[in-house]
Formats: C-alpha cells, sequence, structure tokens
C-alpha cells in the first residue's frame, strides 16, 4: 500500500504534467489566433477544461486534508474546518520540510503543527503569533505513517492556502480589466 505521502507526490506529478500540456496548448492555440485575430481582441480566460482539471485536483486535496484534520485530531484545537484557513501560513517543528531535509525528524524535539496568524499588539503594530494546532510528542517516537500523516496535513494546508491566494488575485485582476480608469 502506498504511503500518503507518495500519494501527494504522485497527485503533484499529475497536476505539474497536466498544466505543461494545457501550457502547451495554449501555445499551440495563440499561435493559431495570431493568424486569424489582432492581439488587442485576445483574452487570458481559462479554458473550462482547465478550471475542471484544477478543481477536481483541488476537490482531492480538500477531502483528503478534512480526512487528515479529523485523523490528526486537529479539530480539538481549531472545531470548525474552514477557519483553518485564516491563518496567514501554517509550519512543522521537528519535522524537516525543506528540500535537504524533507521528512527528517529531529532528534530530541518535540513535534508540533504550528499556525502562524498576525494580531495587533498593544500599540497597534502587526506581530506573528504561533499557534499550535497539534502536539504529537517526541520526534524519536513518532510512528513513521503518522509522521507522514503529519506532513501530508501541512503541504496539503498549504496547496490549498496557494488555490485560495490565486483565486485572489484572478478577483483583483478582473476588476481591474473592468474598470474604466486605473486608482
Amino acid at each position: 500500500m502506498s504511503n500518503s505521502l507518495d500519494r501527494l507526490k504522485a497527485l503533484s506529478s499529475k497536476l505539474e504534467e497536466k498544466t505543461r500540456k494545457k501550457n502547451a496548448a495554449k501555445e499551440v492555440k495563440r499561435d493559431a489566433d495570431s493568424d486569424h485575430q489582432p492581439s488587442a481582441e485576445k483574452q487570458d480566460t481559462p479554458a473550462p477544461a482547465e478550471t475542471n482539471g484544477t478543481d477536481s485536483v483541488r476537490s482531492e486535496n480538500i477531502k483528503r486534508l478534512e480526512e487528515l484534520y479529523t485523523m490528526l485530531g486537529i479539530f480539538e484545537k481549531s472545531p470548525d474546518f474552514d477557519k483553518i484557513f485564516i491563518y496567514k501560513a501554517m509550519n512543522l517543528s521537528g519535522i524537516g520540510l525543506k528540500e535537504e531535509d524533507f521528512g527528517e525528524v529531529r532528534e530530541g524535539k518535540y513535534i508540533q503543527i504550528i499556525a502562524i496568524t498576525y494580531e495587533p499588539d498593544k500599540n497597534g503594530k502587526k506581530k506573528a503569533k504561533n499557534i499550535s494546532l497539534g502536539y504529537f510528542g517526541k520526534a524519536e517516537a513518532l510512528q513513521p505513517e503518522r509522521k507522514n500523516n503529519i506532513i501530508e496535513f501541512v503541504l496539503r494546508w498549504r496547496y490549498e492556502k496557494a488555490f485560495q491566494n490565486v483565486e485572489h488575485y484572478k478577483e483583483l485582476i478582473a476588476k481591474l480589466k473592468s474598470s474604466d480608469r486605473l486608482f
């Protein structure tokens, strides 16, 4: 049976391959359109297939993220699943997530999922605040499958957060295109 981390890597590979194919198809279409249409009339709207492919990947990601949310007991610290996306970032202490130490546990450290938010201090200045969403004990005592589920949760959360950021910028660009003047 494939572990969770392998499934996430496979999902990412599929998404990258679909993106490459769609970009290649866009180039071919763009070249064909340039023969028939002046460049001022071209529009940068996504093709329906592109949107559906992204929606499918995104819905699979959310589904698995919600399973991990329950499995890891994140609901105990953050009872509303949708509210886990209000955090600005999410990190993992005790396990490496960088390319050079990915998945390596740091001996003597405790494993925690840390959410980061920004709140005003007494002077009104925004200050980073760390919130523990899950505590999993000493790194050495962590079972490999549990470790993979923890890593997968953080990566899938980041993946969804990236989708949300892309939506935000698409909306801003649409507002800009629909206005008659710049602000």
